[in-house]
Parts: structure tokens; C-alpha cells; sequence
């Protein structure tokens, strides 16, 4: 712990309600942060109190602060601007820092007779170069989508050396390809053609139909019904392009969409542009450790647009509400000179369109971490089903297990990442419940592990985003209770089994949701609850097997409770137990020879 917090929660205490800007600095007086506040104290105070409610990356901030600076504002969109300003300036160490991911890429166009349309890694050869993009998939996209509108060959062959060599491939019976190889088009028109394809790559796809559309009109008033009929069969396939894809828009204004996945280490952020009605380019970034979703949102948007204020369109659609929206529409205003929205699409093709940049963003954050697009998108989604503050990064969940008085147990199983970690299972025999009571006991686990939290247990830190319950409402009222006594605030629901023990529903205090609708999810919480199941049945039956062992060992003569346990815990299985040789007996249960030997067979007749 920051031993200087008395000192910077005293400092932050003073401070105004002043909009500005704060910078953090360690001990050697370099800023380490920088951020902007509406109110100054009432946003600076934050980092110094109720510190178990933050999150890893503010907790090594808060950690790392050894004074602090600020600077009073005019307004909140002054403090914006400074704020920018400041991080160009300094740097610092825990503010978003972009790394793209990728390097760049180009769309090639071979200069001969019969150019060919190519994505390319460098622009070395002799050729003219479309770019560069940093986005690969994009180039590759744009290469594809052009040669099968303007039905550009495709194959090996060279023209005019191939002109009529070999009848026509399948790719002109299909109408995919022009049939250049047939000879019956001129390196003239073949050119016009190409220069028409280059000028769709580069200004989309709603100025190159209307081009397309006069020049038809024009071939048909001249007669000329063979290349209208082209034309015609251009624009119908940007239509169909436009049918199935996302690739292509509808829209007339230019646009950026944002899109963002996380997990527990890493957040990965894509951020598709579309200009002209077609993307032209894709971007993807890692952030580093995740925070508040909103604040990581606007802190990216301002670090990426800040840097590209001549790229900057009139609307950029974001995934999720961001607090200070128009805020940042009014800052990017006037950094681009033109009016910009950032919005949350409701309904129709923008929707879509985050939908996909949630998808590239999460396909990248699966590729990094190991992890499946399937349980990101998951994790996700049990956050907006549950209405969670957070992806649920940690679950904790709990089951009890029991045979009587004597093997009561309680299981505890975490999933980090949406995967199991069992380097944080715990196992908790019940000591205080008399008779069968499964709310009494699930309320004596939790309080169990909580308090063993409060009281700096490094083995059960940290507390989870999310407490899972093998069981109903009535489980999750228990619990509830324990909960509020020792003042914490920790999501908690339960896992709720149909007549053939699958899972099918989410138990809250209010009533029950159901899953099964979201197989991804159904998956997830299936699993989760299997598992808490297998860890606590499995500890139970280990436990009533010994107290199984101790209770034959107790009728040994002389073998008391103490003693049978002391063997027990010596030799755990049974199987090792009869193989225990009599002096081994004696050691353990601190016993003389004669009494060891007894012992001895005694396990070997009835063990």
C-alpha cells in the first residue's frame, strides 16, 4: 500500500470543484498519468479511497503516486483539449499508449498490356500502388471485391501472348471474368476498364455507380449495347456485393466504427472507416490492462483521433455509451472543422456494423490470449444478460455437498477468463450448520472465505466479478444476507437445474432468466456448474471414505480418535494404509510395536 495515501487523500480533499486537468507524478517527479475531471476533487479523491473497488491497473497507478499537479479549467471541453495536450507531451506511463498491430499493405496494379489487380506487402516492383493500408484483410478485401465486379481475370496467363490459346475457364461460363483470353477485347478498353475499377477503390462504391449509370445511359443512346449491357452487369454486382456484406454501405456520409473486446489481461479494439460507401481501411489495437469500459472507450477515442484530425468523419458509431459523447463530438468538431456525432446505433445497418467490429475485435483479442472467439463473446454476454458493471473477468461459484452429518462440504471453483483456475479452488468442511440446512451452509461458506479476504488472506484475493451458486432464489437470499452484514458489494445470482440436472435458467432475488436461447452462454454456465458440482462431490466422497477409515480404526482396542486420525492424515487412501509397514503404523500414530502390529492386522483382514 501507497505509504503517502494520508497525505494525497488530505491534498485531494482541498481541491476545488473546478473543472481542470491532473497530472500524477512518482517519486522522481515524472507524470505517470494524466486525466481530465468535471470536478477536480470530486474525481481526484477516487483514486485514494475505497481501494479494494479498484481495478489492477488503477491499484499499481495508485501505488506508483507520490504527488500530484492540476490545473483549472474554464470548462470541461478546456480541460479536454489540455488534457490531450498534456499526454502528447509527457507520455505517460499509464495512459492508453496506441500500438497498432499490424504493418502496411497495398493494392498493386501491374503496369503491362493487361494490368492485373493484386494485394501487395510492399511496393518495390514497378507497378502503381493504391495505399498504404493497415489493415491487410482490408486490401485483400478490396482486391477481391474489384476483380468479381469488374470481372478482372484471375488466372496465370500473360496477354496478349495467351489470346486464344485455350478455350475460355469456368470463371467466364460463370460470368466471374471478362474472357480476356479470348482475344475480343482491346488494350483499350481493357485499360478504361481498370482505371474504372482503381477509381471504385478509391472513391467507393455510390460515386462509381453513379458514374457507371451516365455512361450506360450514354452506350445505350449511342447504340453501343454491348458495353452498356456491361455496365449494366457492373452495377448489378456492387448491388449484390452490397446484399450480403458489410463490406459496403448504404450510407452517403462518410463513417467510423468502433468496436471493443476485453478480457482479463488485454482489451483489443478495432476500428473499421468506411468513405464512399465501402471500407477502406481496418485498425486494431491492444490497450493493455482493462479499466471502467467507458472511460477506456472516450480515453481511446481521444488518443486515436487526436492523431489523425484530418481523418476524422462526420460519425463514429461506438459499441457501447460512453459518458461524455457529445463532449467529444464538440472536441472533434474543432479539431476537423466540421460537425461530428458519436453514437450507439439502435437499429438498421449500424448495428451491423458494430457487430462486425465487436467481432474483428474480439477474433484479435482470441489470437493474443489464447482464448476462443466463443468465450469472449460469452463472458460479454452474460455481463448485458445480468446487467454486470463489467465483463465478468472472475466467477466464483459454489455448491454443497453432503452424506449425512459426519461428510458436509462446500466447493468453491474459480474461472478466470471464462476458463477454469484451479490454482484458486477451495475446499471448506462445515463446522458450525447442525442438521441438513443447505442455505445455512452455503451462508457459512461464503462468510468463511469473504471474512478470510477481509482479514488480507492473500490466498483468497481478489474478490470476484461475479458469485455463481449451485442452486435457486432461495440460495441467493441466503447469501444475500451475507453479503450485506459484512458490506460488500459482489453481483450474486444461481445456477438453477431442470428434472434431468442440466442447466437452464439464472436464479436472481427477483425470479429466474433464461439461457438456453444463447448457446454460447448455455455453454459457459453449464460448464461452470458441472464443475463446482464434479470439485465439491469429489472432495465430499474423499472425506466421508476417511471418516469411514477412522471409524473401522476406532475399534481397535487402544485406537482412539486421535490415533485413527493421525493415520489418516498420515497415509490418506486406503491403499497406502494397508501397505504401511507396522513400524510405519507405530511412528505415525505414536504407538509401541506390540500395538502397531495390531493394528497391522487388523487392516489387513478387513481393509
Amino acid at each position: 500500500m501507497n505509504p503517502r495515501l494520508d497525505y494525497l487523500r488530505e491534498k485531494s480533499n482541498k481541491l476545488s470543484r473546478s473543472p481542470g486537468v491532473y497530472l500524477m507524478k512518482d517519486k522522481t517527479g515524472k507524470v505517470i498519468y494524466v486525466g481530465k475531471a468535471k470536478a477536480l476533487k470530486n474525481r481526484v479523491t477516487t483514486y485514494f479511497h475505497a481501494l479494494e473497488s479498484h481495478n489492477a491497473k488503477t491499484l499499481k497507478l495508485v501505488d506508483n503516486i507520490y504527488d500530484f499537479d492540476f490545473i483549472v479549467t474554464a470548462s470541461e471541453l478546456d480541460a479536454l483539449v489540455l488534457e490531450c495536450s498534456l499526454i502528447k507531451q509527457y507520455n505517460p506511463k499509464y495512459n492508453i499508449l496506441l500500438k497498432d498491430d499490424k504493418g502496411y499493405n497495398y493494392i498493386k496494379i501491374t503496369r503491362e498490356d493487361y494490368p492485373r489487380i493484386t494485394y501487395a506487402l510492399n511496393c518495390k516492383d514497378e507497378a502503381d500502388y493504391l495505399g498504404p493500408y493497415t489493415s491487410g484483410y482490408t486490401a485483400k478485401q478490396a482486391v477481391e471485391e474489384a476483380n468479381r465486379i469488374f470481372m478482372l481475370p484471375s488466372c496465370h496467363k500473360s496477354f496478349p501472348r495467351d489470346f486464344n490459346k485455350e478455350r475460355p475457364c469456368l470463371n467466364y461460363h460463370i460470368k466471374r471474368c471478362m474472357g480476356v483470353c479470348r482475344g475480343k477485347i482491346s488494350k483499350e478498353e481493357y485499360a478504361s476498364i481498370i482505371a474504372a475499377a482503381m477509381d471504385y477503390m478509391r472513391n467507393g462504391s455510390k460515386v462509381s455507380v453513379e458514374q457507371m449509370t451516365e455512361e450506360m445511359n450514354a452506350a445505350a443512346e449511342q447504340l453501343e449495347f454491348e458495353k452498356a449491357a456491361r455496365l449494366r452487369d457492373r452495377i448489378h454486382a456492387i448491388e449484390r456485393m452490397k446484399d450480403g456484406q458489410g463490406i459496403i454501405s448504404d450510407k452517403e456520409y462518410d463513417f467510423d466504427v468502433i468496436g471493443l473486446a476485453q478480457n482479463a489481461e488485454l482489451v483489443s479494439v478495432a476500428v473499421i472507416k468506411y468513405r464512399g460507401g465501402r471500407i477502406v481501411d481496418k485498425e486494431n489495437f491492444f490497450l493493455g490492462d482493462e479499466y471502467d469500459a467507458g472511460q477506456m472507450r472516450s480515453d481511446f477515442c481521444v488518443e486515436y483521433y487526436s492523431k489523425r484530425q484530418d481523418e476524422i468523419p462526420r460519425r463514429i458509431y461506438i459499441d457501447e455509451e460512453i459518458e461524455d459523447a457529445e463532449l467529444l463530438g464538440e472536441y472533434f468538431s474543432n479539431l476537423r472543422g466540421h460537425k461530428v456525432v458519436l453514437s450507439v446505433p439502435k437499429r438498421g445497418e449500424g448495428v451491423s456494423r458494430v457487430l462486425m467490429a465487436k467481432q474483428n475485435a474480439a477474433e484479435y483479442l482470441a489470437l493474443r490470449v489464447g482464448r476462443t472467439v466463443k468465450e469472449i463473446n460469452a463472458l460479454e454476454d452474460l455481463a448485458k444478460l445480468l446487467g454486470l458493471p463489467k465483463t465478468p473477468m472472475i466467477i466464483e461459484s459454489y455448491d454443497i455437498s453432503n452424506i449425512g452429518e459426519d461428510a458436509r462440504v462446500g466447493g468453491m471453483v474459480v474461472y478466470r477468463n471464462g476458463r477454469p483456475y484451479k490454482a484458486g479452488y477451495r475446499k471448506f468442511a462445515i463446522k458450525y450448520v447442525q442438521g441438513q440446512n443447505d442455505y445455512a451452509c452455503m451462508q457459512e461458506v461464503l462468510e468463511r472465505r469473504l471474512r478470510r479476504y477481509l482479514d488480507g488472506d492473500e490466498a483468497f484475493k481478489p474478490l470476484p466479478d461475479l458469485i455463481l451458486l449451485d442452486g435457486g432464489k432461495g440460495h441467493v437470499s441466503a447469501v444475500k444476507q451475507v453479503l450485506t452484514e459484512l458490506e460488500l458489494d459482489i453481483p450474486l445470482f444461481g445456477l438453477v437445474k431442470d428434472d434431468k440436472h442440466r442447466t437452464r435458467a439464472i436464479a436472481a432475488e427477483g425470479g429466474e432468466i433464461e439461457i438456453k436461447a444463447n448457446k454460447k452462454l448455455f455453454s459457459l454456465l453449464t460448464g461452470i456448474q458441472d464443475e463446482v458440482h464434479r470439485f465439491s462431490i469429489t472432495f465430499q466422497r474423499k472425506k466421508h471414505n476417511k471418516r469411514t477409515y477412522q471409524l473401522e480404526l476406532t475399534k481397535i482396542p487402544g485406537i482412539g480418535d486421535a490415533k485413527a486420525l493421525a493415520l489418516i492424515k498420515r497415509f490418506k487412501t486406503k491403499s497406502r494404509l494397508k501397505s504401511a509397514s507396522p513400524e510405519e503404523l507405530s511412528e505415525a500414530a505414536k504407538i509401541n510395536a506390540a500395538k502397531a502390529q495390531e493394528v497391522y492386522d487388523f487392516i489387513q483382514e478387513n481393509f
